[in-house]
């Protein structure tokens, strides 16, 4: 699935907490966000797409996620924080190459065939959150488990997937059918991914030593030299060289996106424009990971995870632009839902994990935060059907995208008023409740805080419908009063 992740260290952030973010982009599957309770998680799992059969541990912790409301195809999570404030996005669809996949290829279903037997595939996005996040707690266990179930049952496609917890965020992506490698995110640094394989430094003696900031597949460095895949002429190790592409299609569809948000985060630091331009929207090498130029805030990750280009050549909006539309932008409209994942530091537990969500199409979409330390998210939430209805948040969202983007040139301020009222609203929510419970600890309030910014986003969301419907039936073309010249 084509998706965009951005990660930011504690020291990176405006208040210290870690967050892990990303766009899950799909094929319009309809979205819900729940709390999957220890009792309702399943003993063994079976994949609807591999049909892999895993035997999973006892005592799964409770645990956010965004489950697809038709399952024909499998629950796919998308992303969740769990009893003991771990965060977790899967996944990140990424690249590789031949080399790569001509030494561990992917593990994929083989039908049943005549007399053969079926051969159950390896294990994807459809399954990842719901192995793992139940059964972690630490950035660096997730990890680590998902390291072990990719060795014992492998894949059937590359992906890279985030985990954070109060005090690091780690990054993993696969490597063939069975190998992988992953990174702990330095504390002041910023990381941004858009499907391609991202890792571009690797500490190997880390890696066999004190893991501390980097772990991986037992045999992976017999694995690069054995396969010659490392690529560089001098210097350090080259993932990215090693087990990434470098296509032209990367260059319409994943390296535009990096170059974008870097441009954003660094703007004093490097040329992004212009003929002397340090990064050009076709760069294979802007970094995976930097510091940047001034603290990161919650908005700051929606602006970018909802944005167009704006402000430069490519925003498909901009009718003046030759080039408009000439790359895939971040905020596309089968963004299914876009999560941040914050887990907070300061304050209680119950407090730490945050999780501020756009249902639906993240380009024109509120995004609203709620407490993860509850037994039931609101109906607004966690209740959507397959029938579109203004009573649930995913299919207000999708109404509220499709109806901003047809009229874009006179639709734009409303809808960034009410994003723009959603995002305030909420955050003095937070505010509100984290000062409550600190005075009078009480778990009932957090439940109390979700329940209010639902009943809040659904009111904007009210108005806000309403305006651009207005808007759009002021535009038809069929419109027509006798007075008109």
């Amino acid at each position: 699935m084509p998706c965009t992740t951005i990660l930011v260290g504690k020291k990176a952030s405006f208040d210290g907490s870690t967050m892990i973010s990303r766009n899950d982009d799909g094929p319009f599957e309809t979205k819900r966000i729940e709390v999957m309770k220890p009792e309702k998680q399943p003993k063994t799992y079976k994949s609807k797409i591999s049909h892999v059969t895993v035997e999973l541990p006892e005592e799964p912790l409770h645990y956010t996620y965004c489950p697809s409301v038709d399952q024909k195809n499998g629950i796919w999570p998308a992303c969740g924080i769990n009893a003991v404030n771990v965060g977790m996005t899967a996944t990140e669809t990424i690249t590789s190459n031949p080399r790569v996949l001509a030494a561990d290829p992917y593990v994929r279903l083989k039908p049943k065939k005549g007399r053969e037997k079926e051969v159950p595939g390896g294990i994807g996005e459809e399954d990842l959150v719901l192995l793992v996040l139940p059964y972690i707690r630490s950035a660096r266990e997730g990890v680590l488990r998902v390291g072990a179930l990719l060795e014992k049952y492998g894949t059937y496609e590359p992906n890279g997937m985030a985990f954070n917890d109060e005090n690091e965020v780690w990054w993993l992506e696969t490597i063939g059918g069975h190998h992988w490698i992953a990174r702990r995110v330095p504390d002041d640094r910023v990381v941004i991914m858009p499907n391609q394989f991202g890792l571009d430094n690797f500490d190997f003696d880390d890696a066999f030593g004190k893991q501390e900031e980097n772990l991986c597949s037992a045999d992976l460095k017999e694995f690069v030299e054995k396969n010659h895949l490392a690529l560089e002429q001098k210097g350090p190790f080259d993932p990215r060289l090693a087990f990434g592409s470098h296509s032209d299609a990367d260059h319409i569809y994943n390296t535009p996106r990096a170059w974008f948000m870097a441009r954003y985060f660094l703007p004093g630091t490097f040329r992004f424009d212009g003929e002397n331009a340090d990064y050009t929207p076709e760069s294979n090498d802007v970094p995976w990971s930097f510091v940047p130029e001034r603290k990161v805030t919650v908005e700051d990750v929606r602006y970018l995870l909802s944005s167009h280009y704006q402000g430069t050549p490519y925003d498909p909006y901009d009718g003046r632009s030759q080039l408009r539309g000439k790359y895939r932008s971040i905020a596309v409209p089968n963004s299914d839902v876009s999560g941040i994942l914050q887990i907070r530091s300061g304050v209680p537990d119950p407090l730490k994990g945050v999780e501020w969500f756009s249902m639906g199409g993240s380009g024109f979409t509120a995004c609203f935060p709620f407490y993860a330390a509850v037994d039931e998210l609101p109906a607004y939430l966690s209740k959507t059907a397959e029938t579109v209805s203004t009573d649930r948040m995913y299919w207000q969202s999708r109404l509220i995208a499709a109806l901003t983007d047809a009229h874009y040139a006179s639709a734009l301020i409303l809808d960034e008023r009410y994003t723009d009222a959603v995002m305030t609203k909420g955050s003095a929510l937070l505010k509100e409740y984290d000062a409550k419970y600190m005075a009078e600890p009480d778990e009932k309030l957090l439940k109390e805080a979700n329940q209010k910014i639902a009943d809040m986003v659904r009111e904007e969301s009210d108005k806000v419908l309403s305006a651009l419907l207005r808007n759009a039936g002021e535009h038809m073309k069929i419109r027509y009063h006798r007075g008109d010249n």
